[in-house]
């Protein structure tokens, strides 16, 4: 054999090597193998099967239980909106028996608002925090409406945690402004008036345009006055 030939034929009985004892794995290991390809086949069926023939008619019955109850809430009929009425549904079943439904998820915001509306604070909180927020500007209302209950309740602490999280979740013009402004008013309160200064000056800056921006001005007249007081 000459030098030349060593280079050539040294990674072809690597390559060899390497195949046999690929098929000696197999063959040794067939049987698991065999059980583990069954097992994926298996689970990709279940899947699909639970997705085709169970979650999507779930998910159209929850629909479509979902929509008196939407209208009893626009109308401001938030007992029938979460219990229902006669046959048809309320929030509260719909979270109940279609549990695994985006109709459901949506039921705990209703539920959530209509308990703070109704005055039952912590029931809002409750359902608020169950939302798995999905919409931009949803999932700033329920982080604020959270903030709500919370200043409701007299926890003012917890109140400024979720109006400022519902400001900077997701930016925009019309939610961020407004809970922006419950902030500073409840710094206000609160006597922490550099704060509240600084949340006024913080909407002058980022939303003049908002309805809150346009009036801004007068809010940090009143928050300078009293800290040179």
């Amino acid at each position: 054999m000459s030098k030349k030939d060593t280079p050539t034929e040294e990674p072809i009985q690597n390559i060899e090597n390497a195949l046999s004892k690929a098929e000696h794995f197999i063959e040794t290991n067939r049987k698991s193998i065999t059980i583990i390809i069954a097992g994926i086949v298996l689970a990709t069926g279940l899947y699909m099967g639970f997705t085709h023939l169970y979650l999507k008619p779930q998910s159209e019955e929850a629909m479509a239980q979902m929509f008196p109850a939407e209208k009893f809430f626009e109308n401001e009929e938030y007992d029938k909106a979460l219990n229902g009425e006669g046959s048809s549904l309320g929030f509260l079943a719909i979270i109940d028996q279609y549990s695994i439904t985006p109709s459901a998820n949506l039921a705990n915001y209703y539920a959530g608002i209509c308990y703070l509306r109704t005055g039952d604070f912590e029931k809002a909180i409750s359902y608020l925090e169950s939302y798995d927020a999905k919409d931009k500007i949803i999932s700033n209302i329920a982080l604020g409406a959270i903030g709500d209950a919370y200043a409701e309740l007299g926890k003012n602490k917890e109140a400024l945690s979720y109006y400022i999280k519902a400001s900077e979740y997701v930016k925009n013009d019309f939610t961020s402004p407004i809970y922006l402004m419950r902030a500073g008013i409840l710094y206000e309160q609160e006597n922490q008036l550099q704060k509240a200064l600084d949340i006024y000056n913080q909407i002058k800056k980022e939303y003049p345009q908002s309805t809150e921006g346009v009036q801004i001005d007068k809010y940090i007249s009143r928050v300078e006055t009293s800290l040179l007081n």
